[in-house]
Order: structure tokens, then C-alpha cells, then sequence
């Protein structure tokens, strides 16, 4: 009997009909659905830094970064070898790569600083929703640095000394003085074991330790049950004050350079965000300053809130777009069943349903930055982003998840898998629920939503919002035409997830029609709101035109 040479055996190990990773693309320039909302709203944006910005956050180098940060989890050092307390958090070097890179492009508080453009918040948006497709957890304290801004300001004096820091884009991840850092990175901890988003339970306390350059200052005792980012050099936080809940300016290196106590009990072991340290904290005797008065704390960082509620919604829209891309491109390569996956008609209903989905988070969310780059100076765009801050939150984050997990079916068992470069669209579906809970879980998003509409604006300005898009669709006619009479008679919380769902369908409707082609609106509108859809993605009536909404989705 002739043995079987060792080269035929080795055959058996030829990989094909495999696809490649999805890297080194532009994730701008092949984004055609951000690039016509951003049209939409700034006609003039100039595109180069958002082009620099889609090339680098598709490079393999980023996607390896990515990887090893999520790899390598952020470990706690609580005692030297001496038995020191040093309450440190230490990171990857592909973490810092990334958050340097972050900065670096202008995604924390540099908005603050070019508020004379007019677009800077929509700008610094759609760089978000980029960056997110590259990694989305190092992306925590940027956002936290972003938000901080409106609340800070409460507190003159610090403003004045931290200001210039928090908008640089040299990052510096030394724990040191203020003044002696490039750059400075700003979290916030309000919530505690007892209460989570009950704030008003909270039972921290602020004792007055006199007055100094900058301020009010206090001592502070107690704990945080959620501290995100604990290497960020300052904190706002939530404490009771003999005045009541109030909001303070909690520095990690004091103004005479020591550190403050603030005590690291643990980091959290999550579901995702792995690249992010999320922590427990305990303040002993630690130093804070206030911000704004005594009891009007949740008032004065309720802005904080309302910015990262955007961040919530970009970012899951962000990771929508790379799960769609991912898929799109592994179902271009791979055949079953002698032709392309993405030939096969099940599966052209499951990607074009999945496209739209995208296209509208993409659409709203857009929308809502936009509403707060003019919202000072507009009374309809001011009531826009309180309506649309809820709503987006609400809608785009919970979609979020079973979007990732049909996206994550298309590359069958591979998409499952952790190990390569397809393993994103498994760090995908395991971070799309944090967007979601993070900054106000969907029943506190509901009842935000409850507030904006009892104001008595709220109808009108809302009518007023779909008005262009009145006599298009027929379904979307006769949403729209009940949703003011709705928001003006809303009288139960328990109606609050619906209006919510439905505002968010109809402006994502009335938007697609200004900004996508019609294939992409009549789709839209035929399943979300004529009921020509199923319980599930992919179910698209047969009257859409599929070929028109993949080739926009990504181009070949």
C-alpha cells in the first residue's frame, strides 16, 4: 500500500472561502449614510479632519490596539510592595495608544473651545461614532471630559485653572499636579450601592472645611458604587451637604500635591467595556470643592448627564455601522450554497433591514448633536435637544443589541469567536447593552421623556420638526399627525416607553426622507411604521429595493 505523500496531507489545511478582516479602510469615506446626515445639517463642514480621523480608526494598527487593550485588562495596584496605598489603576500601553489618539482628535472637551464655528458639537459627534467603531471603551473618560464642561463652569475659579487642560490635545496619562500636566481628563461619580440612579438617596457627606482660591471646600466621606475611569485626574460628584445633595469638584492630586483619599475597593468585572477600569470607590476625609449652591446638586450636573446621554446614542449608532460594515464585507466574500452569501435572498433581507437600522440611529442621533451646537441660540432647537435626548438614548441604545446579535448571525459560528480580527463583532455584542444601562437605563430615559413633554412647547416644536416631511409617506402621515395630540395628553409613565419608540421612529422617518435616497425612506416607512415587517430583521416586505439600500450601505 503507497503511503499518502505529506504534501496532500497538508492540503487539508488550505484555508478558503474565508474573508479577509475588515481593515485598513477609511470608515469616513465608505460611510455614505454619516456623510449625507452631516450634509443635512452643515452643508459646509469641512471633511478633512473626519477623512484623517475614518482612515485612522480603520487601520489594522488600531484594530490591534483595540485587541490588546480589551486583552489586557486594566489591573488595580492598591499598596506598594512596602505597603504603601497607591489606589493606581495600570493599563496596557494599547490603551493609552488609543485614548491618546482620541484626544488627540479633539473628541473630549475641545468642542468648548470652537463653539464660534457653529459645528463643533456635530463635528466632534460624527469623530465619536468613528472612533467608536475602532474601540468604544477607552472612550469613557472622553466623554466624561466632554460633559463636564456646562457643570464645571459652575465653579468659576476651577474653570479658570482647569479649562485650558481639559481641552489640549496632548494627552498625558501621569498621575500628577494639575498645573503640570499637557492635558487633563475629567469622570464623575453620582451613583452608591444604596440608590444607583436614585441619586437623592445618596448618603455621602460634605462637611465645610473652610474657604480657599477656589472656593467653598469640604470634606468628603463615603462611597461611589460606579466610578468610571478612576485614573481621570478629577471627579465631579454627588454628596450631601448640610444645605443637601450638591455637586463637587473632587481632584485626584491636591492643589499642595498630594493625593487625595480616595480609596480604590475594586474594579468591576463586566460583561464588556473590558478596556475600561470601572471602579468602587470609598472617600476618606477626601478633599472636594463645591460646585454651584448647596442642594442644587443633580440641577448642576444634570447638563453632565445630558451630554453623555448623546455620547450613549453615537456610540451605539457608531458600533451599529461597524457591525453592519463587518457583515457586509464577510458575506461579499463568503459562498454557500454555490453563490455569494450576500446574493442569497434570506440574507439580503437580513442585511438591507439591518442597513436601515443603521442609517436611521445614524440619522437621529446626528440630529440631537446638531440641536446642541444651536440650542442657545434657538428656542425650537433648545426644546429639540430635550426631547430628542431621551428618545434617541431610549431607541437607538436599545436597538442596540439585537442588532449586534443579527449582525454577529451573518458570519455564523466566526462571528462568535473571540480570537482575530473578526472577533470585533463579539466585543461588539458584548458592549452594546452598556449604552443602554450607562447614564440612565431605559425606564429613567422614559420618564426624562415624561418631563420635556409636559412642557407646553413641547407638541408644537415636535409638529414642527416633521412638518417638511408632511404628505411623503402615508404612515408616516398619520404618525406624525397623532404624536403633538399624544404628547400634549400624556398623563401615564406607563404609556412613556411607547411615545418614546414612536417619536424616535418618526423623526427618524421625517430625517431619511432629507437625507437618504427613497429606496431608504419608502423601506423605512413601509416596515417601521405601515406594519409591513415581522418580530425580527429580515423580514422586509417584498416591495423593497434591496439593491438600492445595500449599495448605499457600503460600496464595493
Amino acid at each position: 500500500m503507497t503511503p499518502t505523500p505529506v504534501a496532500s496531507l497538508a492540503r487539508t489545511h488550505e484555508v478558503f472561502n474565508q474573508s479577509t478582516p475588515w481593515a485598513d479602510v477609511n470608515l469616513f469615506t465608505t460611510n455614505q449614510p454619516l456623510q449625507d446626515a452631516l450634509r443635512l445639517h452643515v452643508p459646509g463642514l469641512p471633511l478633512a479632519g473626519l477623512t484623517a480621523l475614518g482612515a485612522e480608526m480603520g487601520s489594522a494598527d488600531m484594530q490591534a490596539h483595540a485587541r490588546l487593550a480589551n486583552t489586557h485588562k486594566p489591573q488595580l495596584r492598591t499598596h506598594d510592595r512596602f505597603g504603601h496605598r497607591t489606589d493606581v489603576v495600570e493599563f496596557h500601553p494599547s490603551y493609552h495608544a488609543l485614548i491618546g489618539a482620541a484626544l488627540r482628535h479633539g473628541l473630549h472637551a475641545t468642542p468648548w473651545s470652537r463653539q464660534d464655528t457653529g459645528y463643533a458639537h456635530t463635528e466632534r459627534a460624527a469623530g465619536f461614532m468613528l472612533f467608536t467603531e475602532a474601540e468604544p471603551s477607552v472612550l469613557c473618560p472622553v466623554s466624561m471630559s466632554y460633559a463636564v464642561t456646562p457643570a464645571l463652569r459652575g465653579n468659576s475659579a476651577i474653570w479658570a485653572d482647569w479649562s485650558k487642560g481639559l481641552a489640549s490635545t496632548q494627552y498625558d496619562p501621569r498621575l500628577a499636579l494639575f498645573s503640570q500636566k499637557s492635558a487633563l481628563t475629567m469622570g464623575m461619580g453620582m451613583t452608591e450601592k444604596q440608590g444607583g440612579s436614585d441619586v437623592r438617596a445618596n448618603t455621602t457627606q460634605a462637611v465645610h472645611d473652610g474657604d480657599d482660591a477656589w472656593g467653598a471646600r469640604y470634606r468628603i466621606t463615603g462611597h461611589k458604587w460606579f466610578f468610571s475611569a478612576p485614573m481621570c485626574d478629577a471627579f465631579l460628584i454627588l454628596a450631601q451637604a448640610p444645605g443637601g445633595l450638591t455637586c463637587f469638584f473632587l481632584p485626584r492630586v491636591l492643589p499642595d500635591d498630594t493625593v487625595n483619599a480616595i480609596r480604590i475597593q475594586r474594579l468591576k468585572d463586566k460583561l464588556g467595556n473590558h478596556a475600561n477600569a470601572s471602579s468602587e470607590v470609598e472617600f476618606i476625609n477626601a478633599v472636594a470643592w463645591r460646585v454651584g449652591e448647596e442642594g442644587r446638586g443633580v440641577a448642576q450636573i444634570l447638563e453632565m448627564g445630558t451630554m453623555t446621554r448623546l455620547d450613549c446614542a453615537l456610540g451605539t449608532s457608531g458600533l451599529m455601522r461597524q457591525a453592519l460594515s463587518i457583515a457586509l464585507h464577510h458575506t461579499r466574500q463568503r459562498s454557500a450554497f454555490g453563490k455569494k452569501l450576500i446574493d442569497q435572498p434570506l440574507m439580503r433581507n437580513v442585511l438591507a433591514d439591518l442597513a436601515l437600522e443603521s442609517e436611521a440611529a445614524t440619522a437621529l442621533s446626528i440630529r440631537l448633536a446638531s440641536a446642541f451646537d444651536h440650542k442657545d441660540k434657538s428656542e425650537h432647537e433648545a426644546i429639540m435637544a430635550r426631547l430628542l435626548t431621551p428618545v434617541a438614548k431610549f431607541w437607538v441604545c436599545k436597538r442596540g443589541s439585537v442588532f449586534a446579535q443579527e449582525a454577529m448571525e451573518c458570519l455564523g459560528g466566526n462571528g462568535y469567536v473571540e480570537e482575530g480580527g473578526e472577533g470585533v463583532m463579539a466585543r461588539i455584542y458584548r458592549e452594546m447593552p452598556l449604552n443602554s444601562i450607562w447614564e440612565g437605563a431605559g425606564n429613567i430615559m422614559a420618564l426624562d421623556l415624561m418631563r420635556a413633554v409636559r412642557r407646553a412647547d413641547t407638541a408644537a416644536a415636535l409638529a414642527a420638526e416633521l412638518a417638511p416631511a408632511r404628505g411623503a409617506h402615508p404612515a408616516l402621515d398619520r404618525l406624525a399627525g397623532a404624536l403633538p395630540l399624544r404628547v400634549d395628553a400624556m398623563t401615564t409613565e406607563a404609556e412613556a416607553r411607547r411615545l418614546a419608540q414612536d417619536v424616535a421612529l418618526a423623526v427618524q422617518a421625517a430625517l431619511l426622507l432629507r437625507s437618504a435616497p427613497g429606496a431608504v425612506f419608502r423601506a423605512f416607512c413601509d416596515s417601521r411604521l405601515s406594519g409591513d415587517w415581522g418580530y425580527s430583521f429580515g423580514t422586509l416586505g417584498a416591495g423593497a429595493n434591496f439593491d438600492a439600500i445595500l449599495a448605499r450601505a457600503l460600496p464595493v
